[in-house]
Formats: C-alpha cells, sequence, structure tokens
C-alpha cells in the first residue's frame, strides 16, 4: 500500500527504482549484473592474490585487501536488491531490510572513505620517510588503524540509521531511490528532521573534510619530495605508487560530497541517483582494476599467479 495518510507505522517500503520503462529492465538487469560480478571478481581476487603473494604482504597491501572487502560488502548491500527489482519487477523492500541495508551500506561507505586517508598517510610516509617506514607503519600500527575506521564506520551507521528510523512515517512509503539511503527515506518523515540534516551533514562532512585534509597534506608532502629526486627512475616509481590512489580518490569523493554535502533544497532525486549508481555500483567495480592496471606489483603478481596455475595444471595432465 504506497500511501499511508493516516498512519504512522511502515511495515515495508516501494523502492522506484531506477526505471519502470518495460524495455529497460532486461538490459539494466544485464548490465548491472555484468558489473557486480566484475566486482565481486575483481575485490575477491585482489583479496586472494594479496594472501597468496608474501611480496605483498605489505602495509600498502594489507590495506588494498580491506578496500577491497568494504567495496565488496557495501555494493553487495544495493546492487543484489537492484538487480532482482530489475529482473522481477519487485521493488518492495521490508522495513527492517531498509534498516540493514542503510546500516551497511553507511557503514561500509563510511570505513571506505576513511581508508582511503590511511593509504594516503601509507604513501607519504613510504615516499617520504622511506628509511623509517618499516618502523613507522608496522603491521601492529596498520592493524589498530583499520580496526579504528571500522569501529568508526559502524559508530556513525549506527547514529544515522537510528535516529533516520526514530522519525514517523505517514506521508507515504515510496521511496523516490533505487535504496534505502539516508536523504530520500528522510524525505518521506511527516516528523522534523531539521536535526537529522543537520546530524547527516556534520557527519558527513567531519568523514570527507577530515580524510580530505589527510589526503591533501599527504601528497602535498609527496609531491615536494618527488620534487626533489634526482633520479628520474625514483621520480616515476614514486608517481606509479600514487597515481592509482590518487584516481580511486577523486573518483569516490567526488561523487560523496555531490551527493551528501549540499542542501537538501537543492537535492533533484534523478540526478541523486545517476550518483548513487556511479558510487555504490560502479566506483566498487572500478577500484581493482585502477589498481591492477597502474600497478606493476599487483600485475606482476598476477602473473606470477597465472604461470603457477599453468604448472599445476600441466603437471596434473
Amino acid at each position: 500500500m504506497p500511501f499511508m495518510e493516516n498512519s504512522t507505522e511502515v511495515n515495508e517500503f516501494r523502492l522506484l527504482g531506477l526505471t519502470d520503462a518495460p524495455e529497460l529492465q532486461v538490459p539494466l538487469f544485464i548490465i548491472f549484473t555484468f558489473i557486480y560480478l566484475i566486482t565481486l571478481t575483481g575485490n575477491l581476487g585482489m583479496i586472494t592474490l594479496i594472501l597468496l603473494d608474501s611480496r605483498l604482504h605489505t602495509p600498502m597491501y594489507f590495506l588494498l585487501s580491506n578496500l577491497s572487502l568494504v567495496d565488496c560488502v557495501y555494493s553487495s548491500a544495493v546492487t543484489p536488491k537492484v538487480m532482482a527489482g530489475l529482473l522481477t519487477g519487485d521493488k518492495v523492500i521490508s522495513y527492517g531490510g531498509c534498516v540493514a541495508q542503510m546500516f551497511f551500506f553507511v557503514a561500509f561507505a563510511s570505513v571506505d572513505c576513511l581508508l582511503l586517508a590511511v593509504m594516503a598517510y601509507d604513501r607519504h610516509a613510504a615516499v617520504c620517510k622511506p628509511l623509517h617506514y618499516a618502523s613507522t607503519v608496522t603491521p601492529c600500527v596498520c592493524a589498530q588503524t583499520v580496526t579504528a575506521c571500522y569501529v568508526w564506520g559502524f559508530a556513525e551507521s549506527a547514529i544515522h540509521t537510528g535516529f533516520t528510523f526514530c522519525l514517523s512515517f505517514c506521508h507515504s512509503n515510496v521511496v523516490h531511490h533505487f535504496f534505502c539511503d539516508i536523504p530520500p527515506i528522510l524525505a518521506l518523515s511527516c516528523s522534523d528532521i531539521y536535526v537529522n540534516e543537520m546530524v547527516l551533514f556534520i557527519l558527513a562532512a567531519f568523514n570527507v573534510f577530515f580524510a580530505l585534509m589527510v589526503i591533501v597534506s599527504s601528497y602535498l608532502f609527496i609531491f615536494f619530495a618527488i620534487l626533489r629526486m634526482r633520479s628520474a627512475e625514483g621520480r616515476k616509481k614514486a608517481f606509479s605508487t600514487c597515481s592509482s590512489h590518487l584516481t580511486a580518490v577523486t573518483i569516490f569523493y567526488g561523487t560523496v560530497i555531490f551527493m551528501y554535502l549540499q542542501p537538501s533544497s537543492n537535492h533533484s532525486m534523478d540526478t541523486d541517483q545517476m550518483a548513487s549508481v556511479f558510487y555504490t555500483i560502479i566506483v566498487p567495480m572500478l577500484n581493482p582494476l585502477v589498481y591492477s592496471l597502474r600497478n606493476k606489483e599487483v600485475s606482476n603478481a598476477f602473473r606470477r599467479a597465472i604461470e603457477k596455475m599453468k604448472l599445476l595444471f600441466s603437471t596434473q595432465i
């Protein structure tokens, strides 16, 4: 039942999805299935490659494996439901399902945001203080930092989810979006959402600006360190280790800032959907491609893994 004028209780939500055009449902399902399979294959493959290759057992690749794990989870919180809606036309999500989807998406998207900042600091330590890198970025420090990212992400998500679903929903249960994100759910409430909007803006701004401050300052130091290098080979190596991370940062933060750090009066649901498709479905697919194509160590590790598989296969025959 899409409209509930006289009730404050909503048992389910109806997602409008990406399109109602029947002729687009199957093509979009095929496209998103293809993207999701690449996302899972790329990210899980990256994790497996890092686990199996001892040469990649370094802080940089420990962080990258966690980034791949986070991309897998927050994409999986959204994409399968979108695919099911396109295939079956059933775009209803239960109240509990909506709560869970929002919680896991926000939690892992926040962790993603912070991990990119930690990775920037790791690159700063590697390029600017190479002699002290092993003593500065130790496995223990890495594990503690990554744990802190997860703790903050889950705490922030609990705040957002709790504040959102404490509201009353008495106008409609139709979500003008393809998943249960915070702004479209807030738009359904008949309660005063000023506090929710302020909490959303403050926490999102803290995440983004704190992380960007770390990233920008790290890369400024890296840039000046590269300029001071006398060896062209050293400059090329330093740039190659940073370029893939910079690409991932640009893609992720560009869409997040566009989506969350603007006044609610400026939100266009159609435009928000376009941005959301990009950072919920496409960005998790791009990250492993960016790191594998622009990182020689990952490419070499992949070639070594293929050679081992060929050798194993040939010995069995």
